[in-house]
């Protein structure tokens, strides 16, 4: 991998490191997929990060969330959770009210509409991955799985 590296991002000394050049791998590999999904989400109006918070409120189970928690889940840390829900309920596809119990509190919800581009980009989505990912095969996708959580440990 590593003369494939140095050469992908030019560069002719080694890595000062075996961890540098692991880093490096792991975040040139998340920035090109993370670019292909936001090529795929162009069409429908949202950012990556949108979808992510979408993916959650859907994941909630009709149970509203916090702000906070919606950001507890996110899988990019996005440092203005309210600014981004803001922004989905702008578009429609989701709701926010002040909590029953706690009026300091406000939850989000998606709507149906949120729900219904959701369902029109789970196919697609899932084919990324695949065309993404898919050439490891389970063998390999589960011991990578294993190593970046355990890289994740520390």
């Amino acid at each position: 991998m590593s003369a494939k590296l140095q050469s992908l991002i030019k560069q002719s000394r080694p890595f000062g490191s075996l961890e540098q050049e692991a880093s490096l791998a792991i975040a040139r590999l998340a920035s090109e997929l993370g670019a292909e999904q936001a090529d795929l989400l162009r069409d429908s109006g949202i950012t990556a990060t949108q979808y992510n918070a979408l993916r959650i409120l859907r994941g909630s189970q009709d149970e509203p969330l916090s702000c906070g928690e919606v950001g507890e889940r996110m899988i990019t840390r996005e440092s203005d959770v309210t600014r981004l829900l803001d922004r989905l309920e702008k578009q429609g596809l989701v709701v926010r009210a002040r909590d029953e119990r706690d009026r300091r509190v406000v939850k989000a919800r998606i709507t149906e509409r949120g729900l219904a581009l959701l369902a029109k980009l789970d196919e697609p989505m899932s084919a990324l991955h695949h065309r993404q990912l898919g050439h490891l095969g389970p063998e390999k996708l589960e011991r990578l799985l294993a190593l970046l959580e355990e890289a994740a440990s520390r």
